[in-house]
């Protein structure tokens, strides 16, 4: 066999080594230049390249369905808040008149049990006018 030459990245016959830079360097520079002569885009390319080009594709579509599926849910969740608050808004609206509804129907036991007399009026107030006079109201 040969001598072993001290010098780095040199074999023994004195032959400069290719290390993983050169090489990477290399196939890029061969791939540049097959790209820009029109001569990458051949049935051997697509043969070399068809499990990158599938997963490429793949991935493409999975991305493009995972963000159609986030837009459909963000609408769907934005009519569902705008639903909630809407339903949140008549259940106070609900609310107040229940309360409404209690503190009148509590007001007439009250006047009944201690026969006040009184009576809750369901129509508004009568204005009378009189020859000259300003209207009065009945109480």
């Amino acid at each position: 066999m040969g001598k072993s030459n001290s010098k780095k990245g040199t074999d023994s016959k004195g032959k400069k080594k290719k290390g993983f830079g050169a090489s990477v360097t290399n196939t890029v520079k061969h791939n540049t230049d097959t790209l820009r002569s029109g001569r990458a885009i051949s049935l051997e390319f697509f043969k070399r390249n068809a499990w990158l080009l599938i997963a490429i594709i793949t991935a493409l579509i999975g991305v493009m369905g995972l963000r159609y599926r986030t837009k459909t849910r963000m609408s769907e969740i934005k009519l569902l808040n705008k639903e909630l608050q809407h339903a949140e808004s008549e259940k106070l609206h609900e609310k107040a008149w229940y309360m409404t509804l209690i503190r009148e129907t509590e007001l007439t036991r009250l006047t009944t049990e201690k026969h006040l007399g009184l009576r809750y009026q369901e129509e508004p107030p009568v204005e009378i006018e009189c020859d000259g006079l300003k209207p009065t109201t009945n109480n």
